[in-house]
């Protein structure tokens, strides 16, 4: 039968038949979804290669942080051998015991191999320090290697007081070039030096690595700023001598123990072998490879990192649930898409009569939902009227530990393990809102169970007959367990906090009860002195000439300025003592009164007093009062002989938005370089006959600000006076700008 004038003939030319287009779709499809397979996996692969090389550099740039902050420990320990001298010229072998016995090295620094000290002593005075030790007790101190050298540097204290240790003492470290180059840094720059890799005289035939760390150590008191002071001042070393491969050890511990890495020293430009880790070699290269350089005291070390095999560190690349089976999958599921599709094409005439039976509206809406159900991240499940799963998204399946399909027909109560009655509402009304629980939920796969968080969401009748309501299952369990620890970790730091305030308190009062053992205990003799030489002047003075009675006026002075700088050391005691009592206070009108006192207690001295009205803060009334007459009175006092005297206290704000109160006058003022003094008890930049005092003003000054978390510094000018900035950050702190 000859086709109809206005149908176009399948077979005519131009035209591809339904069989040939649907073939071409097929292999577009096949293509298509090939390239997508190809460029996914191809992606999946370099997120997964650049994720593995992160947590690499990442683990490497840990094991670098944890070598860096050992060494600090290494050079802590020494700042604290090196403060012992501060206190005694030389420390004696049982105070250096005890100090090193403190330190409990063996447990909290077992990569130590001692503790010690070596002193810098020419070659004139060799004899007399051997002379001197062999006086003290301590044996024959025998300095090797022998020979005639201008310095040395022998082993005088080491603990702890093993036989390696001891056969180490008196070796003289500046005669061996390596050490002497790591004392010679230390000595001129006033700083830690460590030495390049040595082989430790403790070591023996052993061929361990060893490095040392050497800090300085000057007269008691000293603190030469050039080259010249310092080697003038110089009196030794205290130093550490330890084993690089105990040294890694102790720094890492077990974290790292599979992790490949060597360490070279390369400040000498040349690479020095430092240590490197014992496993075996690999039989394949490593992934990744990274280096980091590490700045210790004067040596740079650069530490190079291996990581395994590719299949190693990036494990998902391979194996049942690695991306070469995804890419199998995608190639096998790409052939599958090829069949459906031609299949599809062959029955496109009978589908095609289907379709049109589809609104556009209904097709972009089932997808929608479709999507959203399919991958949304929270689990969700349709419910018929009695609570069972019409249908599931694969989210709630692994919620749950089972498949979407196996939930199907299941009713949503055998999901979770107590009894309580799921927020599901009957009927199909949309009047009712989403109604919400926290449920304990039973996981089909086995281990703990999950905590969940449900909404439940009724769902009109006209969408369908079978379907009532929705239901939202989010797995809360690691935000819960998050929430408990936060918990517990604030119990045990408020337990630690007041811990630490107890034995705060504690130190207090002890510091406390020993000051006022100490006054009471100066005081005695200086009362005797004091009334034995006013009874010589009283009975004898007759006897002394001038001379005589001028020197028990002098003693009798000298006692009393004693007993004054007892109560001041008292004052600036009573200060951190007692709780601050917080409130609103009028600093201007407590200045007035300050002022009013200074000139009541000094009448001839007029200076012109300028206080700026309205100035407030939240703060201890008492300790103010103390800040304001010590500030204001030094003021009165260094304004004395000055052309003009002008005292002035404000305020004004700083750029960051604090409030700073100040106390200016144009007195005696000090010159800026000394400013680091000021604040000290006892320093005084003025002398006792130009200016009264006993220096404790200002540093009660100084405590009283800080106990109110405050700041306070100083700005002068030698002959033109001086000015000094403090705050009171108190709560509410608002007072109000200067009034001129």
């Amino acid at each position: 039968m000859p086709a109809p004038a206005n149908t176009p003939d399948s077979n005519a030319p131009g035209t591809a038949s339904p069989s040939r287009r649907g073939h071409l779709l097929a292999l577009a499809v096949l293509i298509g979804s090939l390239l997508i397979v190809f460029v996914t996996w191809r992606a999946a692969y370099e997120r997964e290669v650049a994720t593995a090389q992160a947590r690499f550099v990442a683990r490497t740039d840990e094991v670098v942080y944890l070598l860096r902050e050992r060494m600090s420990n290494f050079e802590l320990v020494l700042q604290g051998g090196s403060a012992l001298f501060a206190t005694v010229a030389r420390p004696s072998p049982q105070q250096w015991r005890a100090y090193a016995s403190g330190l409990d090295s063996e447990e909290r620094l077992p990569a130590l191999v001692g503790l010690g000290f070596a002193p810098y002593v020419s070659n004139s005075s060799l004899s007399l320090l051997q002379v001197e030790w062999r006086g003290s007790g301590f044996g024959l101190l025998e300095v090797r290697p022998r020979g005639q050298r201008s310095h040395y540097a022998p082993i005088l204290l080491l603990e702890p007081r093993s036989p390696e240790n001891l056969s180490a003492m008196g070796f003289d470290m500046y005669s061996e070039p390596v050490r002497h180059a790591a004392m010679e840094a230390a000595m001129e720059t006033g700083e830690s030096r460590l030495t390049a890799p040595v082989h430790l005289v403790q070591d023996g035939s052993d061929s361990a690595t060893g490095l040392l760390l050497y800090k300085p150590v000057y007269r008691a008191g000293d603190r030469p700023a050039t080259r010249a002071a310092r080697l003038e001042s110089m009196q030794g070393w205290v130093y550490m001598p330890f084993r690089m491969e105990g040294f890694v050890d102790m720094a890492l511990g077990d974290l790292f123990e599979n992790q490949r890495f060597r360490i070279y020293d390369t400040t000498d430009g040349r690479d020095q072998l430092l240590y490197t880790t014992q496993l075996g070699q690999a039989e394949e290269p490593p992934a990744f490879r990274h280096s980091a350089d590490v700045e210790h005291f004067g040596r740079r070390w650069r530490v190079e990192f291996d990581s395994p095999p590719l299949a190693q560190a990036v494990p998902r690349l391979s194996g049942p649930s690695g991306l070469q089976s995804l890419l199998a999958l995608g190639l096998f599921t790409s052939l599958l898409m090829y069949a459906i599709a031609w299949v599809l094409a062959r029955t496109q005439a009978r589908a095609q009569s289907l379709a049109t039976r589809m609104t556009e509206d209904f097709r972009r809406s089932e997808q929608r939902f479709r999507s959203a159900l399919q991958y949304s991240a929270i689990g969700k499940a349709l419910l018929d009227s009695e609570g069972r799963i019409v249908e599931a998204n694969p989210a709630l399946g692994e919620i749950v530990g089972s498949e979407p399909g196996a939930l199907i027909g299941l009713n949503l109560e055998a999901l979770f393990e107590d009894k309580e009655p799921l927020p599901i509402g009957h009927g199909s009304g949309t009047g009712q809102g989403p109604l919400r629980a926290t449920r304990r939920l039973h996981h089909h796969g086995g281990g703990m169970p999950r905590h969940a968080q449900l909404t439940y969401a009724p769902v009109p009748g006209n969408v369908g007959q079978d379907v009532t309501g929705l239901m939202q299952v989010e797995d809360i369990t690691e935000r819960l367990r998050a929430e408990a620890r936060v918990h517990a970790l604030n119990r045990t730091l408020e337990a630690r906090v007041a811990l630490r305030t107890r034995e705060l308190s504690q130190a207090n009062q002890e510091l406390e009860s020993f000051a006022y053992s100490v006054s009471h205990d100066l005081r005695a003799p200086l009362r005797a002195i004091d009334g034995f030489s006013r009874v010589l002047v009283e009975r004898y003075g007759d006897r002394l000439d001038d001379g005589g009675r001028d020197y028990l006026a002098r003693v009798r002075k000298a006692a009393s300025r004693m007993g004054d700088l007892i109560d001041a050391l008292l004052k600036i005691t009573r200060v951190t003592r007692g709780e601050l009592k917080l409130e609103r206070i009028d600093l201007s009108r407590m200045a007035l009164e300050v002022v009013e006192e200074l000139r009541a207690g000094s009448p001839d001295h007029a200076p012109v007093i300028e206080v700026a009205p309205g100035l407030e803060a939240v703060a201890d009334a008492a300790l103010v009062r103390n800040l304001l007459g010590n500030l204001l009175g030094n003021a009165w006092k260094f304004t004395r002989g000055s052309e003009g005297p002008l005292i002035v206290f404000g305020s004004a704000m700083r750029e960051d938005g604090e409030r700073e109160f100040y106390v200016r006058d144009n007195g005696a003022g000090f010159s800026q370089e000394y400013v680091d003094k000021l604040f000290r008890p006892f320093q005084r930049l003025h002398a006792q006959e130009e200016f009264a005092g006993h220096g404790i003003g200002l540093a009660s000054v100084k405590r009283i600000v800080e106990r109110h978390g405050g700041s306070i510094r100083a700005e002068g000018v030698e002959g033109k006076g001086a000015t000094f900035w403090f705050t009171l950050p108190g709560e509410d702190d608002q007072a109000p700008e200067p009034g001129y």
